[in-house]
């Protein structure tokens, strides 16, 4: 299992594939699969039979994962990498490479 690049609540860019140049923020990370879903991005219509929560079922469109390596990470309106750096007082934190700025606070 390897580690995701992103997080939830980042905003990311998609660089590759039907939805590329399209931003938006992560829901929901899979590391094992390496595959994250973005909000309104790669969406897909699923059909649905009625149930307790749509009593009238139909065609409902979701996002769909998309591969990890196919969305950039977006630091204050501009795509970056990201890289981890220990603080002096022992804490991880992610940080822009293009800026150096720190992205989140970690442990």
């Amino acid at each position: 299992m390897d580690a995701v690049h992103v997080k939830k609540n980042d905003n990311v860019k998609v660089i590759a594939g039907k939805d590329r140049g399209r931003e938006g923020k992560i829901l929901k990370v899979f590391p094992e699969a390496n595959r994250v879903i973005i909000e309104g991005v790669n969406l897909v219509k699923r059909h649905t039979k009625p149930n307790q929560s749509n009593p009238q079922g139909g065609i409902v469109e979701k996002e769909a994962p998309i591969h990890a390596s196919n969305v950039m990470l977006v630091v204050n309106g501009e795509t970056t990498r990201s890289s981890v750096r220990v603080l002096n007082d022992g804490k991880k934190v992610r940080v822009a490479k293009k800026t150096g700025e720190i992205v989140d606070e970690g442990k």
